[in-house]
C-alpha cells in the first residue's frame, strides 16, 4: 500500500498530480533542482521556500540542487557545485565523489502488525550495530550478515527474546559518511557518528540484492525488518546524530546545508559581518547544527516524524542531546523550543525519547536537566558501578580498603533519585554499565588501560577514565582464577543493572562475554575487533545464560522496577517501599552507609501496587572480597527467603531459609531472595 508522506511542503512530493519539490533557504538567490537525465528545473521563491512542479519524476530518478547566493563570510554558495538535498529519502554515491538524492517508492504492505506497547518499566534496551551484531553469526545467512535482514533473522530475534531485550536500539542508521582525515588515512567510520541525510537509511548496512535494485528497495528492507521485530514484540530505537552533519568544519566537503543555507544552518562564533568567520562547535565534530533557527528545528522535527509514522520505528537516543537545546546565543535551555517539540508533538507522544545528555561545549554536562516525557543516559549509574565492583575491590586487594563506602551504590540501585527529580522518577534514567563507546563488558574486567593501537592515532583517542580492573592479568589469560573471578565481576556488574530501579540498556555482545582486546574506541576497526562472537564457547554461555535469568527476574518482580519515586508519609502507586539492613539483618546504619569497611548491605524492597500484584524481594549485596556472615533479616510479615539468583556459582536456589538464619557471602557478590 501507499505510504502517507509526512512532510507536505519539503523535498519531492509525489501524488496524483505533477510531482513537486521544495527546499528552504533564506540566504539563497538562485536554486535549481537538477534530475538526472530529465534536465533542470528552476524553483520560484516564497519566503525561505524555494520550490516547483518537476514534471515526470519517478521512483528510482537521482537528483541534485543547484544554489547560487551573496558573497561573505559565512557563505559558502557556488551554483555549479551539486548539493544533497536535506530531505532526501534515499541517498546514493553520485558521480566525482558527490552525493546525490534518489527518489523512492515508499510503498510497503505492514500486514496489520502494529507497534509494541512495552510499559518503560518492563523496557530492556539493547544497543547494537547493524553491521557488527550479525556479521559473524553463522547462522544467518552469509549474504545477510551485518545488515537489516540480518538483524531482523529468526536466529537474531530469537537471541534477543532469550535474553530478556525488549527494545532494540541500533547505532546511526540514517546515510552517513567516513570523515575525510579517517578516509585519507585509509580507515572507516564504523559507527556512523557522522550523517550525510536525516531521511534515508544507510544503503551499505542493506543485503547485496537490495543495494542493487536501488534505495527503494534499501527502504523496503529497512521497514521489513521492523516489521519482523515489532511482531516478536521488540521495539526498534534509532540511536539519532542531529547535533552535526559529515560536512565537518570550515573547509570541509560542502555536500548539502553548508552550500544550501550555511549561514543559518550552522552555529558560528562572534557578529554575522565578522571577517574572520568561525564555526562555534559544541560537538568536536567540526560543526553544530543551529537548533535555534526555525528551519533547522522543522528539519529535525520532520525527520523524526517521517521515521515514527512512516517507517513506524518506536523511539529515538539524541546524540549529544544537549547540542540541541541551546539557543541562539549558544546556551543550554532545558526549556528549549525544540525540546519542546520533540516531547509533545502528537505525531511523536507514543514514542521513546532518550537523551544523551551531554556535549562537549562549555556547561554541556546535562544530566538531570531534560525534563517529563525524555530519559536519560545515566552515566553517573555507570562511574558508580564500575567504582565499586571494579576500582574499589582492586584497592581493597592493594591497600586491604577500598576508599568508598556502599551509600552511592544503594542509591543507584534504587533509581538515582540524586539526580532525577520525584516529578520524573525513576524510568527518566537509562543504567547502563557499558556502552559503544568504551570498554566491552569482558574487556572492563581484563584490562587496566586502554589499547587503542589499532586506531592509528598512538593510542591518544578514548577515555583514560575506564573504572575497569584486570583481576591480576593484563589482557587474555589461561589463569583459572583469573578467569572465575572475571565471571563473578561481569555478573555482578549485570546484576545490578538488571535489578536496579531504572531502564536498563545491555551492550550487544556482553552477553557473549565480547572482547575488543582493549580497545575502548573502536569505531573505525569494525570488521576485525568488533562483531558479536556466535562461536559455541563455554563462558559465553554461561554468560547468556546469567543475563536470560535476570531479565526473567526483573520481569517477575514489580518490586525492581518503579514507575514512581515514593514520597515521605504518602501512599504512592507505582513506588516501590524500601528498608534497609545491615549485615547483621538489624537496620543499617550511619557506618554502615560511609565507612569503607562497611560494604554489605540488604535491600528489602516492596511494591506499592498499580498495574501488577503486591510483591516484595530482598537483594543482598556484598562488596568485599573477604568471607562475611549475613545474618537474613527477621520481619513478622514473612515466613523465609529462598534464594533466586546469585552471582555465586553452585548456590542452592531450592531450600527455604528461615528469617534469622546466616548466610555466608563467600566474596563480592549480589543475591537476590525472592519472600515466603
Amino acid at each position: 500500500m501507499r505510504e502517507t508522506v509526512i512532510d507536505e511542503t519539503q523535498g519531492f512530493t509525489l501524488g496524483a498530480g505533477v510531482p513537486r519539490f521544495s527546499v528552504r533557504s533564506a540566504s539563497a538567490t538562485a536554486v535549481s533542482i537538477v534530475v538526472d537525465g530529465r534536465g533542470t528545473v528552476p524553483l520560484t521563491q516564497s519566503g525561505d521556500v524555494w520550490s516547483g512542479e518537476v514534471p515526470g519524476v519517478e521512483p528510482g530518478d537521482t537528483y541534485h540542487l543547484l544554489v547560487d547566493g551573496p558573497t561573505g563570510p559565512r557563505h559558502t554558495f557556488d551554483p555549479t557545485r551539486p548539493l544533497l538535498d536535506p530531505y532526501a529519502r534515499g541517498i546514493a554515491r553520485g558521480t566525482a565523489s558527490r552525493w546525490t538524492g534518489v527518489v523512492v517508492d515508499d510503498a510497503f504492505d505492514w500486514g496489520g502488525v502494529v507497534k509494541p506497547t512495552t510499559p518503560l518499566d518492563r523496557a530492556v534496551v539493547y544497543e547494537a550495530n547493524v553491521r557488527t551484531l550479525t556479521a559473524a553469526n553463522p547462522a544467518v545467512p552469509e549474504h545477510l550478515r551485518g545488515t537489516y535482514a540480518g538483524v531482523a533473522h529468526e536466529s537474531t530475534i530469537a537471541h534477543l527474546r532469550r535474553i530478556g531485550v525488549t527494545t532494540l536500539e541500533l547505532l546511526p542508521v540514517h546515510a552517513f559518511d567516513t570523515e575525510r582525515w579517517l578516509r585519507d588515512a585509509g580507515r572507516e567510520n564504523a559507527w556512523g557518528y557522522n550523517t550525510l541525510g536525516f531521511f534515508a537509511p544507510h544503503a551499505a548496512h542493506a543485503s547485496p540484492g537490495a543495494r542493487a535494485e536501488g534505495a527503494s528497495a534499501v527502504l523496503r528492507e529497512f521497514k521489513g525488518m521492523v516489521r519482523l521485530l515489532h511482531a516478536a514484540g521488540i521495539q526498534v530505537v534509532l540511536d539519532v546524530v542531529y547535533n552535526h552533519t559529515a560536512e565537518e568544519g570550515l573547509g570541509g566537503p560542502t555536500s548539502s546545508l553548508r552550500g544550501i543555507d550555511g549561514a543559518n544552518r550552522y552555529r558560528w562564533a562572534g557578529l554575522p559581518d565578522d571577517d574572520a568567520a568561525a564555526y562555534y562547535d559544541t560537538t568536536g565534530c567540526g560543526n553544530t547544527l543551529d537548533t535555534s533557527v526555525e528551519a533547522t528545528a522543522d528539519l529535525i522535527v520532520d525527520s523524526l516524524r517521517y521515521w515514527a509514522r512512516d517507517v513506524q520505528v518506536d523511539g529515538f537516543r539524541f546524540d549529544l542531546m544537549a547540542a540541541l537545546g541551546r539557543d541562539g546565543n549558544h546556551v543550554f535551555d532545558p526549556a528549549h523550543p525544540l525540546l519542546e517539540r520533540i516531547r509533545n508533538h502528537p505525531d511523536l507522544q507514543d514514542t521513546l525519547v532518550i537523551a544523551e545528555p551531554w556535549d562537549v561545549g562549555p556547561d554541556g554536562w546535562k544530566t538531570g536537566s531534560f525534563g517529563t516525557r525524555t530519559s536519560e543516559w545515566n552515566d553517573g549509574f555507570r562511574n558508580t558501578v564500575r567504582q565499586f565492583w571494579l576500582t574499589d575491590i582492586a584497592e581493597e586487594r592493594r591497600n586491604g580498603a577500598p576508599a568508598h563506602g556502599i551509600g552511592r551504590l544503594a542509591d543507584a540501585l534504587t533509581g538515582s533519585r540524586s539526580l532525577f527529580d520525584t516529578a520524573r522518577g525513576p524510568l527518566a534514567g537509562i543504567n547502563f554499565v557499558t556502552a559503544h563507546d568504551g570498554f566491552t563488558l569482558l574487556d572492563l574486567v581484563s584490562y587496566d588501560g586502554k589499547h587503542n593501537e589499532a586506531n592509528g592515532e598512538e593510542n591518544r583517542d578514548g577515555s583514560n577514565d575506564n573504572r575497569s580492573f584486570n583481576h591480576g592479568i593484563e589482557g587474555d589469560t589461561a589463569d583459572r582464577g583469573v578467569r572465575a573471578a572475571r565471571g563473578r565481576s561481569m555478573r555482578n556488574l549485570a546484576a545490578t543493572l538488571m535489578l536496579s530501579a531504572g531502564v536498563p540498556m545491555l551492550t550487544a555482545g556482553d552477553e557473549r562475554s565480547r572482547t575488543q582486546h582493549g580497545n575502548n574506541n573502536a569505531y573505525v576497526v569494525s570488521d576485525d575487533l568488533t562483531p558479536v562472537d556466535w562461536s559455541d564457547d563455554e563462558d559465553a554461555e554461561a554468560m547468556t545464560s546469567a543475563v536470560a535469568s535476570l531479565a526473567r527476574l526483573r520481569a517477575a518482580h514489580p518490586a525492581l522496577r518503579p514507575t514512581r519515586f515514593g514520597v515521605a508519609g504518602q501512599e504512592t502507586p507505582g513506588a516501590s517501599r524500601m528498608s534497609w539492613y545491615g549485615p547483621d539483618g538489624q537496620p543499617m546504619t550511619i557506618e554502615g552507609w560511609d565507612q569503607p569497611i562497611h560494604r554489605a548491605l540488604q535491600y528489602f524492597v516492596e511494591s506499592t501496587p498499580e498495574h501488577e500484584p503486591f510483591d516484595r524481594v530482598l537483594v543482598v549485596v556484598h562488596g568485599s572480597g573477604r568471607t562475611r556472615d549475613i545474618t537474613l533479616p527477621v520481619r513478622e510479615d514473612l515466613l523465609g527467603y529462598r534464594l533466586a539468583w546469585s552471582s555465586e556459582k553452585h548456590r542452592d536456589h531450592e531450600r527455604l531459609r528461615p528469617a534469622g538464619q546466616v548466610f555466608t557471602a563467600y566474596g563480592p557478590g549480589i543475591h537476590v531472595f525472592e519472600i515466603a
